[in-house]
This record gives C-alpha cells, sequence and structure tokens, in this order.
C-alpha cells in the first residue's frame, strides 16, 4: 500500500498491507501463475492503494474448473433452497457486520463519499436476502394441464455462471448478480473491474467465513482483454453475465455465441428526465442535480438528458445550476463531501473532451465545466459538473458520458417531448416530472425503454424488474422475481397415461 490517506479501520490497514492481493479459486487465495501484477488507485489522491495480481487464460481456466467442479461435488447445488438461503444469510449478516470496513475499501477504490458506500454495502445486503428468501418460497415444479399425459416442469440449476462487474458499484453489482445465481444453486466465477476490485477480494474473506462451499464461489482478477476475454471464451460456463459499455458487450455477446453460452448484457444508458411546466421545479431541479452528481454522474440510468417544458425553462435551469454551483466536491472520507473524483485519468479525459466536443458542435454551456484541483489532493481525478444545452443531434446528447453533464432540450408539447426521448438508440431508463398524474403514468408509459419512473429517478426496489433494451441491454434484468428464473433451466418431464 502506497497510498498516504488516513486508513478509519485497522481491518482495511491489514487488508490493504497484504499487497499483492491474491484471488481466490477454490476456497484458496492464490497468486497469477506468471506473478504479474497491476495497481489500483485512490482517485481521490491519485496514490497507488494496492498492488493486486492479474490473472492469466490459464489461472481464468482453473476458476472455472474450481466453480465446475464445486457444481458436481461441493453438494451446493443440491442442497435444499432453505438451506441455501441459511448460509446466503449468513453471508448478509457477516457484511452487515463489516459494513464500515467494506464501505471504506469502497470509497478508496472508487472515490464516492463514505456516505454512498455505506448505502451500496446495505444494497448489497438487501439483495443476498432477498434473493434468499425468494428462493424457499417459489414452486420448483410446475405441473402441466395436457391431456393424455402426466407432465411438469421442473426448474433445475444450471451450472457454473460467469459475471464480469463494472468499476462504478463493484460491490453493489456483484450483489445484484451473484444474488439470484447462488440462491439458485449454481456456483460463479466473478471479474470484476480492473479499477476497482478490491471490494470483491474483501467479500471473500467473508464468504470464507459463512462457510460456503469452496469453490463456489471464485474471484480472478485482471483485465478485460486478459481475464475477461479468457472468462467469455471459457465453453463450460452455463450463464454469462456483463455489464459494461455497449462496445465490449458485443464483444462479449460474440464470444458467447460462439460456445452458444446464454448472456445477459446490463450495458449503458442516456437516460431522459421529462419535466413539465406543472411540475414543481426548485423541487425537480433539485432531485435531478441529486441524480447527475450521484456517484460522479458515473450510472448508467442516470438522468442526463434534461427534457423541460418551454415555459419553465429558464426557471428550472436557473435553480439547477445553482445548485450544481454550491455542490461540495472533495475527498470520499471528507466530512460533507457530496460528489467525488471520477474514477480514473482515462474517465475524466473522457469527460472533459465530451464538454469539448460538444461546444465545439455549437452546445452552449449553461454552466462550465472542466477539471478541478480539490487542495491537498492535488492529484485527484475531480471534474466540475457543467451544464450543456443546445440541438438534439449534439454529440453530447446522443453518447453517454458517464459524468457529471446533463443536456437540457426544450419541448412545446407532449408529443414532442415523448419524440425527444425516444430518438436514443439506449432505453435504460427515463423519467417523468409532472402534478397530472394521469398524463405522468401516459408518458411514462410512451417511452421506449426498460424503466419509466414518475416524479423521482434513480428508483431500485428489490422484487421490481430492471433492466434496458436496445443499447442498453439484452438477455434479462435484474433485481426481480424473473431474474432468480434465469439462473434456473427448465426440464420437461412427461409420461403418456393408457
Amino acid at each position: 500500500m502506497q497510498t498516504t490517506a488516513t486508513i478509519q479501520h485497522k481491518e482495511v490497514q491489514e487488508f490493504l498491507s497484504k499487497a499483492p492481493l491474491s484471488f481466490s479459486v477454490g476456497g484458496k487465495w492464490v497468486p497469477s501463475s506468471n506473478g504479474k501484477t497491476f495497481p489500483t488507485f485512490d482517485p481521490g489522491t491519485g496514490e497507488i492503494l494496492a498492488e493486486v495480481y492479474e490473472a492469466t487464460a490459464q489461472d481464468v481456466e482453473k476458476a472455472v474448473a474450481a466453480a465446475a467442479h464445486a457444481f458436481t461435488h461441493s453438494g451446493w447445488a443440491r442442497l435444499a433452497p432453505n438451506e441455501r438461503a441459511v448460509f446466503l444469510h449468513r453471508l448478509a449478516d457477516l457484511v452487515e457486520g463489516q459494513r464500515d470496513v467494506v464501505a471504506e475499501i469502497e470509497s478508496l477504490d472508487v472515490g464516492k463519499p463514505l456516505a454512498q458506500a455505506q448505502g451500496d454495502v446495505q444494497n448489497f445486503c438487501q439483495t443476498i436476502r432477498y434473493y434468499a428468501d425468494l428462493s424457499v418460497h417459489v414452486q420448483y415444479r410446475t405441473a402441466l394441464a395436457v391431456p393424455h399425459h402426466e407432465a411438469r416442469v421442473v426448474h433445475q440449476p444450471r451450472g457454473v455462471c460467469a459475471f464480469i462487474f463494472p468499476w462504478n458499484f463493484p460491490f453493489l453489482l456483484v450483489g445484484w448478480g451473484i444474488a439470484p445465481a447462488l440462491a439458485a444453486g449454481n456456483t460463479v466465477v466473478i471479474k470484476p473491474a480492473e479499477e476497482t476490485p478490491l471490494s470483491t477480494l474483501y467479500l471473500m474473506n467473508l464468504v470464507h467465513q459463512a462457510g460456503i462451499p469452496d469453490g463456489v464461489v471464485n474471484v480472478v482478477t485482471g483485465t478485460g482483454e486478459g481475464a475477461g476475454a479468457a472468462l467469455t471464451r471459457d465453453p463450460r460456463l452455463a450463464r454469462m453475465s456483463f455489464t459494461g459499455s455497449p462496445e465490449v458487450g458485443r464483444l462479449v455477446a460474440r464470444e458467447c455465441g460462439q460456445n452458444l453460452v446464454p448472456v445477459k448484457l446490463e450495458l449503458g444508458g442516456k437516460g431522459a428526465a421529462v419535466v413539465f411546466e406543472d411540475a414543481d421545479v426548485d423541487a425537480t431541479a433539485n432531485a435531478l442535480v441529486s441524480a447527475i452528481t450521484l456517484n460522479t454522474g458515473q450510472v448508467c440510468c442516470t438522468a442526463s438528458r434534461w427534457v423541460v417544458q418551454e415555459s419553465i425553462y429558464d426557471q428550472l435551469v436557473s435553480s439547477a445550476a445553482a445548485r450544481m454551483k454550491n455542490l461540495q466536491i472533495g475527498y470520499g472520507h471528507d466530512a460533507g463531501t457530496q460528489m467525488g473524483p471520477v474514477v480514473s485519468p482515462k474517465q475524466r479525459d473522457r469527460v472533459l473532451g465530451y464538454i469539448k466536443k460538444a461546444q465545439q458542435e455549437g452546445a452552449e454551456a449553461v454552466l462550465e465545466g472542466g477539471p478541478l484541483k480539490v487542495s491537498g489532493k492535488e492529484k485527484g481525478f475531480y471534474v466540475k459538473p457543467a451544464i450543456l444545452a443546445g440541438d438534439a443531434g449534439n454529440v453530447a446528447c446522443r453518447e453517454e458520458i458517464f459524468g457529471p453533464v446533463p443536456y437540457l432540450l426544450k419541448f412545446k408539447n407532449e408529443d414532442e417531448a415523448i419524440q425527444l426521448v425516444n430518438r436514443s438508440s439506449y432505453g435504460l431508463a427515463n423519467s417523468v416530472w409532472s402534478a397530472d398524474l394521469q398524463r405522468a403514468n401516459r408518458v411514462a408509459e410512451s417511452m421506449i425503454a426498460g424503466n419509466s419512473w414518475v416524479n423521482a429517478h434513480n428508483v431500485f426496489v428489490h422484487g421490481i424488474p430492471y433492466g434496458g433494451v436496445n443499447l442498453s441491454g439484452m438477455g434479462g434484468g435484474v433485481l426481480g422475481p424473473n431474474t432468480f428464473f434465469d439462473y434456473l433451466r427448465d426440464l420437461s418431464v412427461v409420461r403418456p397415461l393408457a
């Protein structure tokens, strides 16, 4: 560990001091087969947090083999659902007991404010418990009423399920991904983002403590081009889940297609917030600023296009700009920090590059963004939020920036608002803001997306399916009961009757 950041918990200090950090395969901590490592950085200071072993294709092969062996020999797949639920609840309890430790690791690795990281950890626990409880109550055999036959469909665990996660919500998304797979009786191999692997590695300490059999959960760390690509090519996978950009999602789908491995893609977004003239302007502006600055705008479903009715446009712009100007930007562990840095220099350059390109194409900078130096953290990856406005054809309106940069559009009537929203190639999540709930629901149902929210944005409730269409995803969503059944295969059992 080379960071100069102040570590609050001795468990975090001890964890980081073990660098280079090994990954977990078959219940054992193992280094990479060639000894190669890579650094992970504290985005708030620009300093190295830890060195982590970089898995080779051979290491990934061993992880899949361990998961395959555990599926057939550990007994996990054959346990009664309530018995698996005991282990999962124990894991949730252990994580909850270490919430502040895990959150500190997450805050250090991602750069997000500590309170937001704590919320992510709690969400992980809720997700594990939701699917553990769901698994106990669903029916695994469904009788079929057909003439002259005794028939039923039996739902069985699939096998080895692989997951490649992004860097913006590493711990929360691990929960969203593996909870239904484990509750259904599968084994898993996780490849966290190379930028933010630390909380997932720490999780494996708690997986071992929970008594989950060796090989049921495996983690390999490394690059997308190395470990990630090797994982997607493995023919032993029963299901693959990838969360990230559409560009990489296409590559993952292509590789899985070669082996006919079912794939779930949770991809990007260019979410719209439609604000009608009867909305509470100040409250809506506050909610939208909170949405676009959450995790420094590095949220795929955030409201990055604000489609505002002409009569209140100037008022909303003024209110939002004032709030953004007063936003407290700083280090994630500092008291009062509302927005931290972006995750890396590459991401900082991406955000600043989009602001520049947008203005070159004629966008108005309602609020100037740009690089930011935070006192005492001059090497951190900070940016100032910006507000852009202009034509719907502008690059900043069409493409995902993944930063605190909303793009504003005006509309005259309901039909025009819907047209502006639906011209996007993405289709993840949008919101409608209006006191007229009949209109709000009508517009919400007219949007081409996986999710529409009314008078709120970024709403995630366990039990409500969340997924995308078009460039935003395929193969199923997360958080709902349907996701649980994604990790079960159907077997028809039929007996002709004499």
